[in-house]
């Protein structure tokens, strides 16, 4: 079966930085597409940041400038920087993966509080 594991979220004060993992699992996988999302308490989840298997990559206005997505064979990293409290939420991976389809992690907390 196959699936998403994050990992790296935490408490960091605003102005700090963060590294969000994902690994995707589960076999010989083919990914097309990862990408991070976040949710706030009480907001809609949103998009964040999306790299292909070509490696272009795609920020949120709200993020880009001071956010960098990567990939290195079935994981994708979102490096954070100068977070801001608006910045909390919390992180879910996504990947769309041949003959699995879109798949979800089971998401991190960022929390950006001093």
């Amino acid at each position: 079966q196959v699936q998403l594991v994050e990992s790296g979220g935490g408490l960091v004060q605003p102005g700090g930085s963060l590294r969000l993992s994902c690994t995707a699992s589960g076999g010989i996988l083919v990914i097309n597409r990862m990408a991070w999302y976040r949710q706030a308490p009480g907001k809609e989840r949103e998009w964040v940041a999306t790299i292909t298997r070509a490696g272009i990559t795609d920020y949120a206005d709200s993020v880009k400038g001071r956010s960098a997505i990567s990939q290195f064979v079935n994981t994708v990293i979102l490096q954070m920087n100068s977070l801001k409290p608006e910045d909390t939420a919390v992180y879910y991976c996504n990947a769309d993966i041949m003959s699995s389809g879109r798949i979800w992690g089971q998401g991190t907390q960022v929390t950006v509080s001093s």
